[in-house]
């Protein structure tokens, strides 16, 4: 029963007509549980209060597969004035960012550029770019871009899927490059062809992926709600002396908290993902789709 409301979930966020209809009734749906806002600005007020709780965070400004290059232009333009923004305000939260809404499915050149005049601005800030990954049609692409631009910039970071199986080898890869790895378990629906159908099979590709970058020096952002993930990764850090300064833990706003200010008490990093815009639709269902439980708290938040 789980599993076919996931996939109903995971079918409804890509429903442009269910996405219409939604963002007819803004966040009236439960989404601000998810989601720090429409603004940036409104996410900055979220990120300042954050770090008035020893909180790091990244920013994201949800969208993705844009149609034209204007599209992907204000885009780009969008992630600079965020980082302005940030710099203005003296703030220390990050940048995360999906190829696709910078011009991806348009013409991989159009999104390097754009991605490049994100990193200069990025570096000029003294801040730092993590690339998301999307689906597994883009999943190519998109380390093919990380790596070229680590290369030519430094100040960017890519992510793995624990889900897909090519991900051991790319952790390797990309670990050996000296490139910074956010490992995560997966939100899309992918075919058993390409990526573990079986949760014990996700979780311990998980572990792997974590080992693989943190034996090879690598700074990991272990990206993971899951306790049992997270004391496997606290007690393996410390068995082989890795210091705290070479690792974080990620999750998102508005799930476990609780766990999240446990972790900063005790002296871990932990950097929230903190999402906004109005394009929430698709992310906000993927969140639902994750842990279906929730859909009760979207009911209960239209009839309480």
């Amino acid at each position: 029963m789980e599993e076919a409301l996931r996939t109903l979930l995971l079918g409804l966020a890509r429903n442009e007509a269910a996405n219409g209809w939604m963002k007819r009734y803004g966040m009236r749906f439960g989404a601000d549980r998810f989601v720090a806002g429409e603004t940036v600005d409104e996410a900055l007020i979220k990120v300042r209060m954050l770090e008035r709780e020893k909180l790091y965070s990244t920013l994201d400004h949800l969208g993705e597969s844009v149609d034209d290059g204007a599209e992907a232009a204000a885009a780009r333009d969008h992630c600079m004035t965020a980082l302005d923004k940030i710099a203005g305000a003296g703030l220390q939260t990050t940048l995360s960012v999906k190829l696709t809404q910078l011009g991806l499915d348009i013409e991989p050149a159009v999104c390097v550029e754009n991605l490049h005049a994100i990193l200069e601005r990025a570096r000029g800030h003294r801040n730092f770019i993590h690339v998301d990954m999307e689906g597994f049609r883009h999943c190519q692409a998109t380390l093919d871009i990380v790596r070229d631009a680590a290369g030519q910039f430094g100040n960017v970071g890519a992510v793995l899927q624990a889900y897909l199986y090519r991900s051991a080898q790319d952790a390797v890869d990309l670990a050996q490059r000296g490139i910074p790895l956010r490992i995560v378990k997966g939100a899309y629906k992918e075919s058993r062809d390409i990526a573990f159908p079986d949760k014990g099979d996700v979780d311990a590709q998980f572990v792997r992926l974590v080992e693989i970058s943190l034996r090879a020096g690598n700074y990991t952002a272990i990206a993971t709600h899951d306790e049992n993930l997270i004391n496997w990764a606290r007690g393996f850090a410390y068995r082989n002396e890795i210091g705290r300064d070479r690792y974080e833990f990620q999750m998102l706003y508005g799930i476990r908290a609780d766990l999240q200010h446990s972790l900063a008490r005790e002296g871990y990093r932990v950097r929230v993902y903190v999402p906004y815009g109005t394009d929430w639709y698709a992310y906000f269902m993927r969140r639902l789709a994750e842990r279906p439980a929730n859909v009760g708290f979207v009911l209960r938040s239209l009839y309480p």
